[in-house]
């Protein structure tokens, strides 16, 4: 393992904005990784005048990365928030899962804020990989 891998990284609050809600495109997810942790430990959607910001991982596995690919975290309707791991279905506005082996539970959300036209992280921002 490289010295990068095993780098510990530590909760912080975070001093830039993730992004302009502009940025964000109706009805699409997109990820960011606030600590530069190496990976996207997040993901936004945005529904109208409302961004919905949750961690990327599954409540059943932890490990588990939810997106298929870069900024995929919807299901192909873009209704709902998918786990491509394990098929799992997820409320968009709620993050309570709708279908599959985490029925009762649901995403860990971020809490985040528009000020200014751009959507910044509230509060100390934890890492997404548990070591």
């Amino acid at each position: 393992m490289n010295a990068t891998a095993r780098r510990r990284v530590e909760p912080r609050e975070i001093v830039e904005p993730l992004c302009r809600i502009d940025d964000l495109v109706e009805n699409k997810s997109r990820g960011f990784d606030p600590l530069a942790e190496g990976r996207d430990t997040m993901f936004l959607v945005r529904k109208g005048d409302a961004v919905y910001a949750w961690r990327n991982h599954c409540p059943h596995y932890d490990r588990a990365r939810m997106a298929w690919k870069k900024d995929e975290f919807l299901d192909p309707s873009g209704q709902q928030i998918m786990c491509f791991a394990h098929g799992a279905l997820f409320e968009i506005d709620t993050g309570s899962c709708t279908l599959g082996p985490c029925l009762g539970q649901s995403l860990t959300p971020v809490d985040v804020e528009l000020r200014d036209g751009r959507v910044w992280v509230k509060g100390v921002y934890s890492p997404g990989f548990r070591m």
